[in-house]
Formats: structure tokens, C-alpha cells, sequence
């Protein structure tokens, strides 16, 4: 069983510009990404506001009885989070591994528009090699 079900990334308006489903149990539809994404943006743009803590970056990771979400929001407010099984280790590592492909390998792409959905093969094709790197990793550990 494959220890990450999903990969999203949204821009900083909310809007879902990668979704990638790694075989997760229920496959989900275009329109259920969607729906997903809006409302992970809006629960991250809240729990900002709520926080008790002064500087709060937003939730970081939602257990829930099925799945893990682990998020990383970078500086500009991309936010790219994952959807994994219960309790697996060193999310916020490959996030941010991922944060990288997507700096070397979309935002230095010359015919990429920001905030737009990504279309991009060789960020597509490293992207895939970290999570295979990752998935042998959590095999071995």
C-alpha cells in the first residue's frame, strides 16, 4: 500500500494548479480535487486568523482517523500539501523537497504563467522519482 494517496498544490488565491493521486482507495474526480483544495485553503486561511499564537503560518498537519494531511506553505503562499496514511513519518521533508522541483522546475520555466495549472514535464517526471525515492525510504525504515 502506497504511504501517500494525493499531492496538491494550490496558489496563494486558492486556486488548485497541481493535483497528482498517487492510488488512493477512492479515486477522486475532477470536481472533488476541486472542492477539496477550496476548502483546505479556506480551513488554513482561518485557523491563521483563530490562532492563539501570534504569527501563525496556519494548520501544518490534520490527523484524522483514515489519513494524514501534512501542508507546507511557502513565502509567496503556494501551498502544497499531502494526503498520506495514518501515522507515516517525514511528510514535512518530502514537501518541502517537492517546494524545490517546483522552483527549479515551474517557476524557472520560461512558458509557465504564475498562478496558473502546471504543465510541466520535467517537474512531472522528478516529481515522480522523489516520491518513488520516498516510498523506498519508508520501506526501509
Amino acid at each position: 500500500m502506497a504511504a501517500i494517496y494525493s499531492l496538491y498544490i494550490i496558489n496563494k488565491s486558492g486556486g488548485l494548479i497541481f493535483y497528482k493521486d498517487y492510488g488512493s482507495k477512492g479515486r477522486m474526480d475532477t470536481n472533488d480535487s476541486l472542492r477539496v483544495a477550496s476548502l483546505w485553503h479556506s480551513m488554513h486561511a482561518i485557523s491563521q486568523q483563530l490562532s492563539p499564537i501570534n504569527g501563525c503560518s496556519g494548520i501544518e498537519l490534520l490527523e484524522a482517523d483514515t489519513f494524514d494531511l501534512h501542508c507546507f506553505q511557502s513565502l509567496t503562499g503556494t501551498k502544497f500539501f499531502v494526503v498520506c496514511e495514518t501515522g507515516t513519518q517525514h511528510m514535512e521533508s518530502l514537501l518541502k523537497v517537492i517546494y524545490e522541483l517546483y522552483t527549479d522546475y515551474v517557476l524557472k520555466n520560461p512558458f509557465y504563467e504564475m498562478e496558473m495549472p502546471i504543465r510541466c514535464e520535467l517537474f512531472d517526471i522528478n516529481l515522480t522519482q522523489a516520491i518513488q525515492k520516498d516510498r523506498v525510504a519508508l520501506l526501509g525504515r
